[in-house]
Protein backbone atom coordinates (compact mmCIF):
# COMPACT_ATOMS: atom_id res chain seq x y z
CA UNK A 1 0.00 0.00 0.00
CA UNK A 2 2.96 2.43 0.64
CA UNK A 3 4.41 1.79 -3.19
CA UNK A 4 0.83 2.47 -4.36
CA UNK A 5 0.48 5.17 -5.87
CA UNK A 6 -3.55 4.74 -6.06
CA UNK A 7 -3.69 4.17 -2.57
CA UNK A 8 -3.38 8.16 -0.76
CA UNK A 9 -5.45 6.85 2.63
CA UNK A 10 -5.27 3.48 4.39
CA UNK A 11 -8.44 2.71 6.32
CA UNK A 12 -7.32 0.41 9.66
CA UNK A 13 -10.45 -2.03 10.56
CA UNK A 14 -11.02 -5.50 11.73
CA UNK A 15 -13.66 -7.91 10.55
CA UNK A 16 -17.33 -8.63 12.10
CA UNK A 17 -18.93 -5.33 14.53
CA UNK A 18 -17.81 -6.95 17.65
CA UNK A 19 -14.66 -6.58 18.98
CA UNK A 20 -12.04 -3.96 17.00
CA UNK A 21 -8.64 -6.06 18.64
CA UNK A 22 -8.61 -8.33 21.63
CA UNK A 23 -4.39 -8.00 22.03
CA UNK A 24 -2.36 -10.38 21.92
CA UNK A 25 -4.02 -14.10 22.26
CA UNK A 26 -3.53 -15.86 25.72
CA UNK A 27 -3.50 -19.00 24.40
CA UNK A 28 -0.69 -18.44 22.46
CA UNK A 29 0.99 -16.99 25.48
CA UNK A 30 0.60 -20.22 27.54
CA UNK A 31 2.42 -21.80 24.89
CA UNK A 32 5.75 -19.37 24.76
CA UNK A 33 8.57 -21.28 26.00
CA UNK A 34 12.25 -19.26 25.45
CA UNK A 35 12.79 -15.79 25.38
CA UNK A 36 13.92 -15.22 21.83
CA UNK A 37 10.23 -17.07 20.67
CA UNK A 38 8.36 -14.95 23.44
CA UNK A 39 9.87 -11.82 22.06
CA UNK A 40 9.37 -12.60 18.53
CA UNK A 41 5.56 -12.99 19.40
CA UNK A 42 5.20 -9.56 21.34
CA UNK A 43 7.32 -7.95 18.18
CA UNK A 44 4.28 -8.47 16.34
CA UNK A 45 2.57 -5.26 17.66
CA UNK A 46 5.85 -3.47 17.47
CA UNK A 47 6.50 -3.96 13.67
CA UNK A 48 3.18 -2.83 12.88
CA UNK A 49 3.47 0.10 14.85
CA UNK A 50 7.04 1.15 13.51
CA UNK A 51 5.77 0.19 10.09
CA UNK A 52 2.61 2.78 10.40
CA UNK A 53 5.12 5.24 12.51
CA UNK A 54 7.19 5.18 8.55
CA UNK A 55 4.00 5.23 6.36
CA UNK A 56 3.80 8.63 4.04
CA UNK A 57 0.38 8.24 4.18
CA UNK A 58 -2.44 9.38 6.02
CA UNK A 59 -4.09 6.10 8.29
CA UNK A 60 -7.48 6.26 9.58
CA UNK A 61 -8.25 3.29 12.15
CA UNK A 62 -12.26 2.25 11.95
CA UNK A 63 -12.93 1.58 15.55
CA UNK A 64 -16.37 -0.52 15.70
CA UNK A 65 -16.11 -2.23 18.89
CA UNK A 66 -13.72 -2.83 22.21
CA UNK A 67 -10.14 -2.17 22.06
CA UNK A 68 -8.18 -3.88 24.26
CA UNK A 69 -4.04 -4.59 25.08
CA UNK A 70 -1.98 -4.36 22.15
CA UNK A 71 -4.67 -3.05 19.96
CA UNK A 72 -4.56 0.71 22.00
CA UNK A 73 -1.24 0.89 20.71
CA UNK A 74 -1.89 0.35 16.84
CA UNK A 75 -5.35 3.13 17.16
CA UNK A 76 -3.00 4.87 18.75
CA UNK A 77 -0.47 4.95 15.61
CA UNK A 78 -3.17 6.13 13.70
CA UNK A 79 -3.43 9.91 12.27
CA UNK A 80 -6.97 9.76 12.85
CA UNK A 81 -9.45 7.63 14.94
CA UNK A 82 -12.97 7.00 14.00
CA UNK A 83 -14.67 4.94 16.42
CA UNK A 84 -18.57 3.67 17.84
CA UNK A 85 -19.50 4.86 20.91
CA UNK A 86 -19.37 0.55 22.10
CA UNK A 87 -15.69 0.87 21.74
CA UNK A 88 -14.02 0.89 25.02
CA UNK A 89 -10.32 0.96 26.13
CA UNK A 90 -8.86 -1.58 27.95
CA UNK A 91 -5.12 -2.03 28.97
CA UNK A 92 -5.65 -5.48 30.59
CA UNK A 93 -1.76 -6.83 30.56
CA UNK A 94 -0.73 -5.76 34.60
CA UNK A 95 -2.91 -7.89 35.52
CA UNK A 96 -2.05 -10.92 34.00
CA UNK A 97 1.52 -9.90 35.03
CA UNK A 98 3.16 -7.95 32.43
CA UNK A 99 2.29 -4.66 31.38
CA UNK A 100 1.67 -2.81 27.92
CA UNK A 101 5.28 -1.90 27.40
CA UNK A 102 5.49 -2.55 23.68
CA UNK A 103 2.16 0.02 23.10
CA UNK A 104 3.13 2.64 25.89
CA UNK A 105 5.60 5.35 23.68
CA UNK A 106 2.45 5.23 21.11
CA UNK A 107 -0.09 5.21 23.49
CA UNK A 108 1.99 7.91 25.84
CA UNK A 109 2.36 10.06 22.59
CA UNK A 110 -1.36 9.96 21.95
CA UNK A 111 -2.54 10.56 25.17
CA UNK A 112 -0.49 11.67 27.60
CA UNK A 113 1.41 10.10 30.55
CA UNK A 114 -0.99 10.72 33.07
CA UNK A 115 -3.84 8.69 31.27
CA UNK A 116 -1.51 6.33 30.24
CA UNK A 117 -1.08 5.33 33.13
CA UNK A 118 -4.23 5.55 34.62
CA UNK A 119 -5.08 3.44 31.59
CA UNK A 120 -2.51 0.77 32.78
CA UNK A 121 -3.25 1.00 36.26
CA UNK A 122 -7.14 0.04 35.85
CA UNK A 123 -5.77 -2.99 34.25
CA UNK A 124 -9.55 -4.90 34.67
CA UNK A 125 -11.82 -1.70 33.87
CA UNK A 126 -12.80 -0.51 30.22
CA UNK A 127 -12.65 2.98 29.87
CA UNK A 128 -15.47 4.73 27.97
CA UNK A 129 -15.11 5.78 23.85
CA UNK A 130 -16.13 9.65 25.15
CA UNK A 131 -12.88 9.04 28.07
CA UNK A 132 -11.35 7.97 25.08
CA UNK A 133 -12.17 10.76 22.92
CA UNK A 134 -11.47 13.41 25.57
CA UNK A 135 -8.05 12.04 26.13
CA UNK A 136 -7.42 12.77 22.36
CA UNK A 137 -6.93 8.64 21.62
CA UNK A 138 -10.35 8.86 19.50
CA UNK A 139 -10.72 12.17 17.10
CA UNK A 140 -14.48 11.10 16.51
CA UNK A 141 -17.06 8.99 18.44
CA UNK A 142 -20.19 8.46 16.90
CA UNK A 143 -23.54 6.08 17.28
CA UNK A 144 -24.15 3.71 14.99
CA UNK A 145 -22.80 1.19 12.19
CA UNK A 146 -24.00 3.36 9.70
CA UNK A 147 -22.83 6.79 11.02
CA UNK A 148 -19.71 5.31 11.66
CA UNK A 149 -19.01 4.02 7.83
CA UNK A 150 -20.31 7.14 6.88
CA UNK A 151 -17.79 9.27 8.94
CA UNK A 152 -14.73 7.21 7.72
CA UNK A 153 -15.79 7.53 4.05
CA UNK A 154 -15.67 11.23 4.38
CA UNK A 155 -12.63 11.66 6.34
CA UNK A 156 -11.07 9.53 4.00
CA UNK A 157 -12.04 11.29 0.84
CA UNK A 158 -11.25 14.65 2.80
CA UNK A 159 -7.51 13.41 3.76
CA UNK A 160 -7.19 12.07 -0.14
CA UNK A 161 -7.77 14.86 -1.17
CA UNK A 162 -5.09 16.46 -0.11
CA UNK A 163 -0.90 17.19 -1.94
CA UNK A 164 0.51 13.48 -1.43
CA UNK A 165 3.88 15.42 -0.65
CA UNK A 166 2.54 17.92 1.87
CA UNK A 167 0.90 14.69 3.77
CA UNK A 168 4.22 12.79 3.97
CA UNK A 169 6.14 15.91 4.86
CA UNK A 170 3.19 16.47 7.50
CA UNK A 171 3.62 13.34 9.07
CA UNK A 172 7.37 13.33 9.27
CA UNK A 173 6.90 16.39 11.22
CA UNK A 174 3.64 14.48 13.45
CA UNK A 175 6.50 11.24 14.20
CA UNK A 176 9.59 13.80 14.71
CA UNK A 177 11.94 12.48 17.53
CA UNK A 178 10.51 8.96 17.50
CA UNK A 179 13.29 7.48 15.40
CA UNK A 180 14.99 5.57 18.28
CA UNK A 181 11.32 3.46 18.25
CA UNK A 182 12.97 1.26 15.98
CA UNK A 183 15.33 -0.12 19.20
CA UNK A 184 12.98 1.00 21.76
CA UNK A 185 9.91 -1.14 21.08
CA UNK A 186 12.60 -4.28 20.60
CA UNK A 187 13.51 -3.71 23.50
CA UNK A 188 10.39 -3.46 25.52
CA UNK A 189 8.81 -6.53 23.74
CA UNK A 190 12.19 -8.28 24.92
CA UNK A 191 11.36 -6.90 28.47
CA UNK A 192 7.41 -8.50 27.98
CA UNK A 193 8.83 -11.44 26.89
CA UNK A 194 10.85 -12.28 29.71
CA UNK A 195 7.79 -11.43 32.41
CA UNK A 196 5.68 -13.68 30.24
CA UNK A 197 7.96 -16.52 31.11
CA UNK A 198 7.87 -15.82 34.53
CA UNK A 199 6.08 -18.80 36.93
CA UNK A 200 3.33 -16.36 38.16
CA UNK A 201 2.19 -15.40 35.08
CA UNK A 202 2.57 -18.29 33.55
CA UNK A 203 -0.11 -19.79 36.28
CA UNK A 204 -2.61 -16.43 35.64
CA UNK A 205 -2.70 -17.57 32.01
CA UNK A 206 -3.35 -21.18 32.85
CA UNK A 207 -5.94 -20.06 35.18
CA UNK A 208 -8.00 -18.12 32.33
Amino acid sequence: LEEDDQVAVIVLQSMGNRAFCGGASFSEMKGLKTVEEATAFFMGFAQVINQIRNLSKFIIAQVQGKVVGGGVGLVAACDYVIANESAGVKLSELSIGIGPFVIEPAVSRKIGTTAFAQLSLEAERFKSALWAKEKGLYSTVVSSEESLKKNVTETALRLASYAPEAVKNLRKLHWKETDHWETLLPQNAEITAKLVLEEATQNILKSL
